[in-house]
């Protein structure tokens, strides 16, 4: 634990410059006087870190060292590749300071300006992250190869137990799912709605190599092929069209008169028009053409609100 703790801060010293005491046991999980002592070890061993005192003071390493000691620890590799780096964990950090460290001068400062141009965050403005509590037994299991047993909670349903042998994992928009099987019969599940998941001493009965991209669009039109899609005719001004529109397909779209243009639209099925719509009405305005069952399912909302 100490090795890679003095790793760790030999890292951060590295891709980072002068830092101050605090500032290392924050970005470690230490404290204060645990970084101290790390780093009169790291001196001790030979390392060339020195002390400046005063306002702008801290701790940093000689100019122009480099060590080659950036190796990756299993879970740091696994967390960059798995994708665990979506969503916050030691791994997926520390494997990052290791990184950082490993890259030439002359490309740090780029690579690290570039990273401050772009956020991934799994929750919107208004709804949080899925809980997954149950990611990291789960990735575990799909690792390995083997069994899960687990509660798992259908839509609407009670959890109810399952023992899956585990395939991959597949990350939708902001969305986990375990690709497994049940008997030998592929299905995906939501890690989300797993709870008191347990890694069995069973080897999962799979095959040695997946394609899970082939999986993910093959469940996919699947998926959409259980829909009718709908077309809706429509008018409304132009500068409303994306907002109207929202998550439907534009099949055409012609001016109408000034300022108004006629759109049709395809949806996915009679819900996720109603859904839609009713959603924009808040938004901008537009007259719904046809079909008029359209017209009346809005009307009736608007009447009961």
């Amino acid at each position: 634990m100490r090795a890679e703790r003095l790793l760790s801060l030999l890292m951060v010293l590295r891709s980072r410059g002068r830092m101050t005491a605090a500032e290392l046991a924050a970005e470690l999980g230490v404290s204060e006087r645990t970084v101290l002592r790390d780093i009169d070890a790291l001196s001790l061993s030979g390392v060339p870190v020195y002390s400046e005192r005063g306002r702008h003071g801290g701790f940093a390493l000689v100019p122009g060292y480099r060590t080659d000691l950036s190796g990756l620890t299993l879970g740091e590799a696994i967390a960059l590749l798995s994708g665990a780096g979506r969503i916050d964990s030691t791994a997926a950090a520390s494997a990052k300071r290791k990184l950082e460290a490993s890259l030439p001068d002359v490309h740090r400062g780029q690579v690290a300006a570039a990273a401050q141009r772009i956020l991934v965050r799994p929750e919107g403005f208004v709804r949080a992250p899925e809980q997954l509590d149950a990611l990291a037994p789960v990735q575990e299991a799909g690792f390995s190869g083997r069994r899960l047993r687990l509660m798992y909670r259908s839509r609407g349903g009670d959890p109810t137990p399952r023992v899956l042998d585990p395939i991959g994992l597949v990350v939708a928009g902001d969305v986990w799912y375990l690709v497994a099987t049940v008997e030998g019969e592929e299905r995906m599940y939501r890690v989300s709605r797993m709870s008191e998941v347990e890694v069995l001493d069973e080897v999962a009965e799979r095959d040695p190599n997946v394609d899970l991209e082939e999986v993910w669009q093959r469940r996919r039109q699947a998926f959409r092929a259980g829909f009718e899609s709908l077309e809706v005719t429509l008018d409304c001004a132009v500068h409303d069209v994306d907002s109207v529109a929202g998550h439907a397909d534009v099949v055409e779209s012609a001016p109408l008169r000034d300022g108004v243009t006629r759109v049709r639209l395809r949806f996915g099925d009679r819900r996720h028009v109603v859904r839609s719509l009713w959603s924009s009405r808040f938004d901008c305005e537009f007259d719904v053409i046809e079909p008029t069952w359209v017209r009346d399912e809005l009307l009736l909302r608007a009447r009961s609100v």
